[in-house]
């Protein structure tokens, strides 16, 4: 089975990974190329994980590496953490609103709404990432200067406008 994901679905969380890391932490975001995550596992120190409903049913979540996430967050606080600690811990919780947040704003315009619940943070290397809907998780990866980053987005059904198109 083919699994394709519309791109009107997916430049929305590109545009806002971009903006949100560009204006609040002046850090560039660069997109590489999307692909499922069949695995489930995180490719990141630390992820945001926020539930959706509405449209459809689903997650978004934003996994970081411990380099990416440092340098974000010391640009937005203009401090000098050199750990991942409860600060981090709730600035990924933060950024995770954000991004969640600009990306259904977007989709909203498209007719497809969504609500969110509040995020929750999980801290280690390898972690899995417990999406709330089975259904193929994809991955929009970017790079930073100082790190790689993950923007993970799964929905139930595929009118979740999840793009999904299976054959």
């Amino acid at each position: 089975m083919k699994i394709s994901y519309n791109v009107d679905f997916i430049n929305p969380f590109l545009a806002a990974v971009i903006s949100v890391l560009g204006t609040m932490a002046h850090v560039e975001a660069r997109p590489g190329k999307p692909y499922i995550n069949a695995a489930g596992l995180a490719v990141g120190d630390v992820t945001g994980l926020i539930g959706v409903t509405g449209y459809s049913r689903g997650s978004i979540s934003l996994t970081l590496e411990q380099g990416a996430i440092l340098a974000i967050v010391n640009n937005m606080l203009m401090e000098n953490y050199a750990e991942i600690n409860a600060d981090i811990v709730d600035a990924v919780g933060e950024l995770t609103n954000m991004v969640a947040g600009q990306a259904r704003a977007a989709l909203s315009e498209q007719g497809m709404s969504f609500q969110a619940s509040t995020p929750s943070v999980v801290v280690g290397k390898g972690h899995k990432i417990q999406h709330t809907a089975r259904a193929p998780i994809l991955a929009i990866p970017f790079s930073t200067d100082h790190g790689n980053l993950v923007v993970e987005v799964c929905f139930a059904g595929s009118e979740a406008g999840a793009g999904l198109a299976s054959g």
